[in-house]
This record gives structure tokens, sequence and C-alpha cells, in this order.
């Protein structure tokens, strides 16, 4: 018992814990921004594939 304690103290006490928790909140920052930025280049990228598309149609065969 005593060893769980000493770890558990130990990890408390190092800065790894911190460090962990740190990385976790910038990896998801990290993909809140990647999703925000396929939505928007999504949007743009269909008006794009649309607009040719469109233009496509309309050269004669």
């Amino acid at each position: 018992m005593s060893a769980l304690v000493t770890r558990v103290k130990a990890f408390l006490v190092s800065e790894d814990g911190p460090t962990a928790t740190e990385y976790a909140v910038m990896l998801a920052l990290i993909i809140v921004v990647a999703i925000a930025a396929v939505t928007l280049l999504g949007q743009s990228v269909t008006g794009v594939f649309t607009n040719v598309n469109t233009k496509i149609k309309a050269l004669p065969s």
C-alpha cells in the first residue's frame, strides 16, 4: 500500500500531469480549428465545383 501512496505522491509532485493536460488542451484546440477550417473551405469548394459543372454543361457538344 505504501508503494502506491509513494507513486501517487511522486506523480502529483512531477510535472508530467500538467504537461499531459496542456497537450490535451492544445490537441482539442487544434481539432476545433481543423473542423472549422474544413467546414468553411468545404462550402467554398462546393461553390467552385458547382460553377465549373455549370460551365462544362453549357459548352457545346
